[in-house]
């Protein structure tokens, strides 16, 4: 896309007409018996399926990039000094019992919570994006508390508390580093039986690592997109996962990212010419139409919000009409939305 035309893209240029009542509110009963779009980029073309018919769309050598990050249980339910209700969403730990958290219920600088009796939470500094730091008081570690008084942190247009079954189904069965707010949700889909059979089809697959932040969820409020900035996400690349992505892409092998956050890890780590490096850091990758992706040739991935940046992801691997078309479709079609809702595979 030509930098001027680049240049003019809007917020509203990303747009769509959604009927509430295809929010998803429950995840599908059976992960793998999720609808699933399948969208050919080059033409427009689109087949329904089940997910677990993606392996009719995979061809052996294709790589799988999964990202195992794990949900948290950082909601904590919090009372004023006064008595009125608060609510402390953890982000990230800086020190024992020293967190970033956002914090509901208009509290700053020197305020005190009572998280549990005998548990404080104070805030001691106030940063950012409304990004608070508190340190906790009468406990030796929270963390070690958070699996009993931490609720699963479902995103906001889930319109329920989170219920016991969530602590399993918001979370992909090969969640293993501990550290996200939000559910790398394309991941969802996949069940270890349907893993196994991919595998034994010649599907190659690696990890990476992506904590998902609250910025996953920040709405875009620049009118020119280009002057939107994310906020920073942690994430690992392991030296075999960036091996099995470079030589993925020497062996002319397609790359398929499960999920925007596979998509943003193994972008930020490329070269202009498409070599992953492995390491650690913060990615602040924005990327919209006119992006030039350099590794990923596949994108998994949840039916995305109006005016987010994870619709101008995909807009950017497949085009912002093609996209917009195909989300018309998947309206008219009745697919469910969002973190508990249906994948497309966009190829």
């Amino acid at each position: 896309m030509h930098s001027s035309v680049v240049d003019q893209l809007r917020l509203s240029d990303f747009d769509y007409g959604l009927p509430e009542a295809l929010i998803a509110q429950e995840p599908c009963p059976i992960r793998a018996q999720s609808r699933l779009m399948v969208m050919d980029r080059a033409t427009g073309a689109i087949e329904h399926r089940l997910f677990s018919g993606i392996t009719d769309y995979l061809i052996p050598g294709d790589l799988l990039v999964l990202n195992n990050t794990k949900v948290f249980p950082c909601r904590l339910l919090a009372k004023k000094a006064g008595g009125g209700k608060a609510e402390i969403f953890l982000l990230s730990e800086r020190g024992p019992n020293l967190w970033e958290a956002l914090v509901k219920g208009g509290l700053g600088n020197g305020k005190k919570l009572v998280v549990e009796p005998g548990i404080d939470a104070e805030i001691t500094d106030e940063g950012r994006d409304s990004v608070r730091t508190i340190r906790f008081h009468g406990i030796d570690n929270i963390r070690t508390m958070l699996p009993e008084i931490g609720k699963t942190p479902l995103p906001p247009y889930i319109k329920r508390e989170a219920a016991e079954t969530d602590c399993e189904r918001y979370q992909t069965v090969y969640a293993s580093q501990e550290g996200a707010v939000a559910a790398p949700t394309a991941g969802l889909h996949f069940t270890d039986e349907l893993l196994q059979t991919l595998s034994a089809k010649g599907i190659q697959l690696t990890q990476v690592t992506l904590h998902v932040g609250p910025g996953t969820f920040q709405p875009v409020k620049a009118e020119h997109i280009r002057d939107h900035r994310m906020r920073p996400e942690r994430y690992v690349l392991s030296v075999q996962a960036a091996s099995d992505v470079n030589r993925a892409r020497a062996e002319g092998k397609r790359v398929i990212a499960v999920g925007t956050t596979s998509v943003r890890t193994i972008e930020t780590t490329a070269s202009d010419d498409g070599v992953v490096s492995p390491g650690e850091g913060s990615s602040e990758l924005f990327i919209y139409p006119g992006y030039g992706y350099k590794v990923v040739n596949g994108i998994i991935t949840n039916f995305h919000l109006p005016k987010s940046t994870l619709l101008m992801l995909v807009s950017a691997f497949a085009g912002r009409e093609r996209i917009l078309d195909a989300y018309r479709c998947a309206v008219a079609e009745q697919y469910r939305f969002y973190s508990y809702g249906d994948p497309m595979f966009i190829a």
